[in-house]
Parts: structure tokens; sequence; C-alpha cells
């Protein structure tokens, strides 16, 4: 399938339907939908009154935000621990391969 091809979903959103226009897969896109709706019932349970839905996406948004930000932190934190523990490998090879 060419890259260039966008792809037609008919999505559920919070009770909302959506046709979305994605260069993805439609059942790739389906999921990312049926996660965003997942996420705004988890939001809307845990406030204690009735909220609009524009509310409930913003606050679902800034939830999906921070646990996309807390594993760019902990991909980078791991892949910097890999990199100085290369640095250290390279070091010692050079170390016991230098000429005496």
């Amino acid at each position: 399938m060419d890259d260039d091809q966008d792809n037609l979903a008919r999505v559920s959103i919070f009770g909302h339907e959506y046709t979305v226009k994605a260069q993805a897969e439609a059942s790739y896109i389906a999921d990312v939908a049926q996660f965003v709706d997942q996420k705004m019932r988890e939001v809307e349970k845990e406030l204690p009154s009735s909220q609009s839905t524009a509310r409930i996406a913003i606050l679902a948004a800034m939830s999906i935000t921070d646990d996309y930000f807390a594993e760019k932190r902990q991909r980078n934190s791991v892949i910097n621990e890999v990199e100085e523990k290369a640095s250290s490998l390279i070091d010692l090879l050079d170390e016991s391969l230098a000429p005496a």
C-alpha cells in the first residue's frame, strides 16, 4: 500500500461518531479512537459532577499527554544509560587493546 494514501475509518468517541481520514490502517485508527474513548470515560468517572464533553476531552488529553511525557522521559533515561554504558565499554576496550 502506498504511504501517501489516506484511509477512512468510522469511529465512535464518547458517544459521537466521526469519520477519520489518516495515513494509517483503519484498525489502527479504531484502536486510537477506542483508547481516547476509554480515557474520556475514565476521566468522567473521576469527576465529582457532570461536566461538559469539551472539559472531559481536555482533561483526557492532559492525562494522555502526561502519560506520553512520562514514557518519553523514561525512554530518554534508558537511552542515556545505554549510551553511557556503551561509552564505558568502548573506553575499556580501547584501554585493553592499546599497545603497551
